[in-house]
């Protein structure tokens, strides 16, 4: 496992995962969000291509996301290793609505300086509408990508409770 790829849906764990396997394994760790949001207002990369390309180049890295879509194929092309984060909704949306919450009251900056404000709860990109929404489509992605054999040899461990997660992770 030297290109990790950590995947599921919003609030499903990939950066905590990924942050954690960055540590065990001696990978260096980058976060998709990061890289994508670059400015206030939620401003993009307009270097995002580039930016990952270099970053996929690299012989060692672990990154918590499945790929914006402008960099998806590029990443799951030089990824050796997946690991998806397949949670239930039921698992997943406490987990997201606590970290929203959070954000939201304490204003944490996140990436690019932005914050989650209490009128983006009623955007349809908000995390907790985007996992709620995106959780089977997400999956199906998912599944439909660790199967096609443009990305072989790829190897993929899909975990689908967080005591998995923790017994796996152990285990390394």
């Amino acid at each position: 496992m030297e290109r990790i790829l950590v995947v599921g849906v919003t609030g499903a764990g990939k950066s905590t995962l990924a942050r954690a396997l960055s540590g065990r394994l001696d990978l260096p760790y980058r976060d998709m969000d990061a890289l994508y949001y670059t400015g206030r207002e939620w401003a993009v990369n307009d270097d995002l291509v580039a930016t990952v390309s270099r970053l996929a180049d690299e012989p060692r890295w672990i990154v918590d996301s499945l790929g914006y879509p402008e960099v998806r194929d590029l990443l799951w092309d030089r990824a050796d290793t997946v690991v998806w984060l397949d949670y239930p909704r039921h698992v997943v949306m406490p987990r997201v609505l606590r970290r929203s919450v959070r954000r939201t009251v304490t204003r944490e900056v996140l990436f690019g300086g932005n914050r989650e404000t209490w009128s983006d709860w009623l955007s349809r990109h908000h995390p907790a509408w985007w996992a709620w929404t995106q959780h089977t489509s997400r999956g199906r992605e998912i599944a439909h990508r660790a199967a096609d054999p443009r990305f072989a040899p790829l190897s993929t461990v899909r975990l689908r409770h967080p005591r998995d997660t923790a017994a796996w992770l152990a285990a390394l």
